[in-house]
């Protein structure tokens, strides 16, 4: 049997991976303000969408970050898109920061960071 053990870590925290957490601050900001905005235009679909995520995004553990990231990626829909509803200043900056983010995450599992 297996026992919880807190003082296990299931890798570094993110303040010892300062690219990750840097990059998942950014995509932060960046669904800070598309929240806004969809707010702002009674986009109301995509703001309940985006409105876990920037907290998300500031207080995941970094194994999660990439779950969170897919989570935006996917608002990026060949049929459904969050490009339909929001403008593009807004939109893709969001997409632009997520995909760094996963490609930070990538290089770091691939140990090439």
């Amino acid at each position: 049997m297996t026992t919880f053990d807190p003082t296990r870590r299931a890798g570094p925290a993110r303040h010892e991976l300062p690219q990750i957490d840097a990059a998942a601050l950014e995509v932060a900001r960046a669904a800070d303000r598309a929240l806004a905005v969809a707010h702002e235009m009674g986009a109301d679909r995509w703001a309940r969408y985006l409105a876990p995520i920037p907290d998300r995004l500031r207080d995941e553990s970094v194994p999660a970050l990439r779950s969170v990231g897919r989570l935006v990626r996917a608002a990026y829909g060949p049929k459904d898109s969050i490009r339909d509803a929001l403008p593009e200043d807004v939109t893709e900056p969001l997409l632009r920061a997520t995909d760094r983010l996963l490609k930070v995450i990538a290089r770091h599992e691939l140990g090439a960071e």
